[in-house]
């Protein structure tokens, strides 16, 4: 039984690693999917973990299962679905490590998940259901993310949310923004970055996003800032947290390393989101900031998420990084 599920897309990233000698292109493929990163993180920090979804029966969806078996994610959840392909993703890095997308999915096997009865018991026996916004993009995943969350809230599960902004998988803008905001309502904890903030409420002023996303019940907003840190705002509370000053090669996947391990940490404990103390809250990010800089500095996704000796290693001997 997992402590924590984690329900979305399972993907193929396929990342730069040089080129030939005559200038083309070398790119490895690496599992990820943020779900199925944050799933992965949270085990490494320390909680049991799962994962609900869908890849392909082909030879990338049974590669995919067969790393979240190899690093110890329950994969009750996760089946190959033999009509679809399983969804990829070529990474661009620039100079800094930051990435863009381009996505092969027409439609993809992850957006073939269901609500029935095997998925809810899953939902049942898990503390904490993550999840994000990309199964949005056509049914019946879309139906089954709202069905699965609306039942996760009603069975009193703790809910997590990263909307995850990928402009390439959406037909406008508009809709795009529509369907995430249609989670936020359903969301204990959500996860965004400056940018997503300001595109799902409006507001430029990122405390006043915040307080928007609050209003909505949510209760506790995380805001990401890349090499500044991030913001936390809950209802009685906010604070700022410094990363680390780690030598940045790949950022892909770093963002669900912040999400994973703090995450594991609300699960280890035991308490609802709106239970915490700015202390312990505090504490918490400062864990996932380490587990995140970590991430970046090795490349891929998956195999770049540290584990709980390599975050307190980066807590301990390297400097807080300050802009």
């Amino acid at each position: 039984m997992a402590q924590l599920l984690s329900m979305g897309e399972l993907l193929i990233d396929f990342t730069p690693t040089g080129t030939t000698e005559d200038g083309r292109l070398l790119f490895a493929r690496n599992p990820g999917g943020a779900p199925a990163n944050v799933a992965v993180q949270a085990l490494r920090a320390g909680v049991s973990a799962g994962f609900l979804g869908r890849v392909g029966k082909d030879m990338f969806g049974d590669f995919l299962v067969k790393t979240l078996e190899d690093c110890g994610v329950e994969t009750r959840g996760l089946k190959e679905d033999p009509d679809y392909a399983t969804t990829l993703a070529f990474v661009q890095l620039s100079e800094t490590g930051d990435r863009d997308f381009s996505f092969y999915r027409n439609p993809g096997a992850d957006t073939r998940l269901t609500a029935g009865e095997a998925e809810k018991a899953l939902v049942q026996e898990c503390g904490l259901l993550c999840f994000g916004s990309l199964l949005l993009t056509a049914d019946p995943s879309r139906s089954a993310v709202e069905e699965l969350v609306r039942y996760a809230r009603a069975q009193g599960k703790i809910t997590a949310y990263d909307p995850n902004w990928r402009p390439p998988l959406w037909e406008s803008e508009a809709e795009g923004v529509a369907r995430m905001r249609s989670l936020i309502p359903f969301a204990d904890i959500m996860k965004v970055s400056d940018e997503e903030l300001i595109l799902l409420t409006g507001r430029e002023d990122l405390e006043e996003g915040a307080r928007a996303l609050l209003s909505e019940g949510v209760s506790v907003v995380v805001v990401t800032m890349g090499p500044k840190g991030c913001m936390v705002f809950t209802p009685g509370y906010s604070l700022k947290k410094s990363t680390y000053d780690t030598k940045v090669i790949d950022t892909t996947g770093s963002g669900d390393s912040f999400f994973g391990a703090l995450l594991a940490k609300i699960v280890q404990s035991g308490k609802k989101p709106c239970e915490l103390t700015g202390e312990e809250l505090s504490a918490f990010v400062d864990f996932a900031n380490a587990a995140g800089a970590t991430c970046a500095t090795k490349m891929g996704a998956i195999p770049a998420l540290p584990g709980v000796d390599a975050i307190l290693a980066c807590m301990k001997t390297v400097p807080p990084l300050i802009k």
